[in-house]
């Protein structure tokens, strides 16, 4: 949620400024009237949930840096407020509107994990749109995939990220290796910013020495910036991030780091995306903390890692309705070869209503309602 407080001389002032910035989907939290030398204010506070389509986030909220007083406490808050919201609107939802199959669908996904109210948004795209949109169609609406290619992702440079324990650093030369799969002779680099953990490192010179795949250690801005001059002659060059702090953000750690050039619209000496790692089995409010703090202003994707130690797969809705970030690659089991695949829209269905693994030819044991 983006939260911003706003002052005027009236409260249609007020409103008005909050209509033009938030839109009219803008929810009041507080508003009070100051009086002050003579001069009598107006002051709103207001929020509003939306997606982004990079990792600017604009509209989903404050990063960490950022963050104004409270505003945990304020997240909180509104997610117990929707809760209840929602346990009084369910009885009242007209759920007959749907046909038995859909609604049978949608009661499966809340199941699976999949949050409350992006049911609802399911179930008004169903209601509203024309006759025999398909609920497929709905969930591609909100859950967009780009998956991970030379043409759907051309930058030159890409950044990837994560917690620590996530499978960054594998996801990194599993994308490395389904470039070299894909053309033979294309050039990737590796640039190790995470050298000062001994396994992550040790695995990624080896891997990239087997492979023929430039690398460079780069800890600091000074070795970053001149692996960056080194890699220039490369088709692709991965930048494999290492974890944040508690209270870090990844903004902090590439300034430090010497990238601010690729930050808000800087002078950078060629094209970047970041691609955040995350597995499917954490929980929402320790996802919410990492988005927050992940977001920088970048084109971006979501890479789910650990899909075959996740018994549900609800969560891969709920962060690309939360972030608007597509889905570019989905990873599954330890080895480093044919583990990795460029995301596909049937690859996530089968993940979220079959529970079925790439290349698995059952379900993982649900009771698929398709």
């Amino acid at each position: 949620m983006q939260v911003k407080t706003f002052t005027g001389s009236s409260t249609q002032d007020v409103m008005a400024q909050v209509k033009a910035e938030l839109g009219p989907d803008a929810i009041i939290l507080a508003s009070r009237e100051l009086n002050g030398n003579g001069l009598r204010l107006f002051e709103i506070t207001a929020g509003v949930e939306r997606p982004a389509g990079s990792f600017g986030f604009s509209g989903t909220g404050p990063d960490a840096a950022s963050a104004p007083p409270g505003w945990e406490e304020w997240h909180k808050e509104w997610s117990r407020i929707k809760e209840h919201l929602y346990a009084l609107m369910q009885p009242c939802i007209p759920w007959e509107k749907l046909p038995p199959r859909h609604r049978m669908v949608l009661e499966y996904l809340q199941r699976e994990g999949v949050e409350n109210d992006v049911v609802l948004e399911l179930y008004r795209a169903l209601t509203e749109s024309v006759a025999g949109t398909s609920m497929l169609a709905a969930l591609a609406h909100l859950v967009p995939v780009q998956g991970f290619t030379e043409e759907l992702w051309p930058q030159k440079l890409h950044f990837v990220a994560g917690p620590f324990g996530v499978g960054k650093t594998s996801a990194a030369l599993r994308l490395g290796l389904a470039l070299r799969h894909a053309r033979p002779d294309i050039s990737v680099a590796y640039l190790n910013a995470d050298c000062t953990r001994g396994n992550g490192r040790l695995v990624l010179r080896h891997w990239a020495e087997l492979s023929d795949f430039g690398y460079y250690e780069t800890p600091d801005a000074a070795t970053m910036l001149a692996g960056i001059n080194a890699c220039r002659n490369y088709d692709v060059v991965f930048v494999d991030l290492p974890g944040l702090g508690r209270e870090e953000t990844l903004r902090d750690r590439m300034c430090l780091m010497g990238l601010s050039a690729w930050l808000d619209g800087g002078k950078a000496p060629c094209s970047a995306a970041l691609h955040l790692v995350m597995p499917p089995h954490y929980g929402d409010q320790q996802i919410a903390s990492f988005l927050r703090r992940y977001q920088v202003s970048l084109p971006g994707s979501l890479i789910w890692s650990k899909l075959d130690e996740a018994l549900s797969f609800g969560t891969l809705v709920n962060v690309a309705v939360r972030s608007g970030l597509p889905i570019s690659a989905v990873s599954f089991g330890p080895e480093l070869q044919s583990s990795l695949l460029p995301a596909e829209e049937s690859i996530i269905w089968r993940l979220l209503l079959k529970r079925q693994l790439p290349g698995s030819a059952h379900s993982g044991g649900a009771a698929s309602p398709l």
